[in-house]
């Protein structure tokens, strides 16, 4: 092969690597960007894990930066600017997730990477398999990172298209963390309805789990492990010499359907049961999500109280309620202070993640259909709403 071939060669491997290695870190931060208070919640997982909880304050910050630096990178490589530092970023940032998915899957303590967000998830494996994937790639690009060459002529238009596409990569992330994700890829979404997404559907199958018991043999001190269909088959509980020792163990054999929202359960001060009472109401409901009343927005929850007690005075039968994860005294203290029209309940602070990402959030409900849904910075009038749902049904 002559060095003219041998360098075609390496061209076509170069620019392979460069336009599937940019596209994908392209894309792979844009599904982030689009919901980075949900990836700095992830981030918060890993924060827990290598004992950094101080940083869990700054995830949502930090996700917009990740996502932000991936775009940018990614949009680099593709256009061939700054290639020197381009390919040390990749390689830098490679090694960092492959070796976070790789601590994940192998020690089993983060159970999804986030790496595409609620849009694709990958389980620890499979992410470290597509990092090794890419490492590869990135290593082909940087050890011929010199080969690489700019689309775009002149140092000065380099610079302005590095400024504008960071600008852009930085401020989707910005925009959406204010202003809720572009497209909604959790269960909550307008359009869905929640109490058929918190059962099994018709012809599915969950989760398929055996029980492991440790027997002990009275006599011998022999100890062993059987499943609960050798436990029944060959009626070990009836056998005086064993005895079962410690707690069943839970052991999935199968994995089947995943319920979309699986443990949302609605409770007021007593713990008295309202789920289906709030989310399968015939009528309009205006859920207000404050998942944590020590960080919610005061002067949000107050503009939104104002709109909603004007709702209720024009349209009969519209209830308001305010779901949150604090404490009850805190929440009645807040409710008593800003004179709250709204009833409190309760939920755990998983599912109110869920369904709205703001602190304040606002979801519009009626007979368990998720009709609209804001953040408090955009939600809207009441003359607004009552033109676009509630007068429909006058």
């Amino acid at each position: 092969m002559t060095a003219a071939q041998q360098t075609t060669k390496t061209n076509y491997l170069l620019g392979f690597c460069r336009i599937f290695t940019g596209l994908l870190f392209i894309f792979s931060g844009f599904i982030k960007a689009n919901d980075p208070t949900g990836f700095g919640y992830k981030l918060q997982e890993y924060f827990e894990v290598f004992h950094l909880t101080t940083f869990n304050e700054y995830a949502t910050a930090i996700a917009v930066v990740i996502c932000g630096f991936e775009i940018l990178l990614g949009a680099l490589l593709l256009f061939g600017v700054y290639a020197n530092l381009v390919a040390w970023g990749l390689l830098l940032l490679i090694l960092f997730f492959t070796f976070l998915t790789f601590y994940s899957a192998f020690f089993e303590v983060v159970t999804s990477c986030g790496c595409f967000g609620d849009a694709i998830p990958l389980t620890p494996w499979q992410s470290f398999s597509k990092d090794l994937v890419l490492l590869a790639l990135i290593l082909i690009i940087f050890f011929n990172r010199k080969q690489i060459r700019s689309i775009i002529k002149g140092s000065g238009n380099q610079f302005v298209v590095t400024l504008v596409t960071a600008i852009v990569s930085l401020g989707i992330g910005i925009y959406t963390v204010n202003y809720l994700p572009f497209i909604d890829f959790l269960p909550y979404k307008i359009g869905n309805n929640l109490p058929s997404l918190m059962v099994l559907p018709e012809g599915k199958q969950g989760d398929v789990f055996e029980q492991l018991y440790t027997m002990k043999n009275k006599k011998t001190g022999e100890t062993k492990k059987v499943n609960d269909k050798v436990y029944m088959a060959d009626k070990l509980w009836e056998d005086e010499s064993w005895e079962i020792i410690g707690e069943p163990e839970s052991k999935l054999i199968k994995k089947g359907y995943d319920i979309p929202i699986p443990d949302l359960l609605i409770t007021d001060a007593d713990g008295t049961d309202h789920t289906q009472e709030i989310i399968a109401n015939p009528y309009y409901n205006i859920i207000i999500v404050a998942k944590d009343l020590s960080s919610t927005n005061i002067n949000a929850i107050q503009k939104i109280n104002q709109t909603v007690t004007q709702m209720t005075k024009d349209y009969n039968g519209l209830r308001v309620v305010l779901l949150t994860a604090s404490a009850s005294k805190d929440a009645q203290y807040l409710s008593d202070k800003m004179q709250l029209i709204a009833e409190i309940y309760y939920a755990d602070l998983i599912p109110l993640k869920s369904m709205v990402r703001a602190n304040p959030g606002v979801i519009l409900l009626k007979g368990g259909n998720v009709m609209g849904k804001w953040h408090y910075n955009n939600f809207p009038d009441a003359k607004t709403i009552e033109d676009n749902f509630l007068s429909k049904d006058k």
